[in-house]
C-alpha cells in the first residue's frame, strides 16, 4: 500500500498511471487474496521505472498557446496540459505545472 500511496502522489506526471496501477489496486481490497502475478510484478516495475525517470515539467508561459491532450478507455481516463516552449534554442513540448 505504501508504494501505491507514494506513486499515486506523482500520478499526474506518470503516463497511463491508472491503467498501470489497476492490478495493484485490486489487491488492496480486503476480500482479495494476495497473489503475486506476472501482471502485478510488471506493473510494479513499470511504475517504479517511471518514478525514476525525470520528466520535463514546464512553468506555464501565459503568452503562448496551450495544448490539451485527453485520453479515455474502459480502464481509466486522463488529461495533460502541454506547451511548446523554446529551451536551449529548440522547440520543446512538455507538460506544464
Amino acid at each position: 500500500m505504501s508504494f501505491l500511496g507514494i506513486s499515486s502522489y506523482y500520478r499526474q506526471h506518470l503516463k497511463d498511471f491508472a491503467i498501470l496501477a489497476k492490478s495493484l489496486y485490486r489487491i488492496c481490497d480486503q476480500q482479495t487474496v494476495f497473489e503475486n502475478t506476472q501482471e502485478r510484478i510488471k506493473a510494479y516495475e513499470k511504475i517504479g521505472k517511471a518514478l525514476t525517470e525525470a520528466p520535463l515539467i514546464l512553468m506555464p508561459d501565459w503568452n503562448i498557446p496551450f495544448k490539451l491532450y485527453i485520453d479515455a478507455c474502459g480502464d481509466g481516463l486522463g488529461a495533460a496540459l502541454h506547451q511548446v516552449q523554446i529551451i536551449d534554442n529548440k522547440p520543446t513540448e512538455g507538460p506544464v505545472c
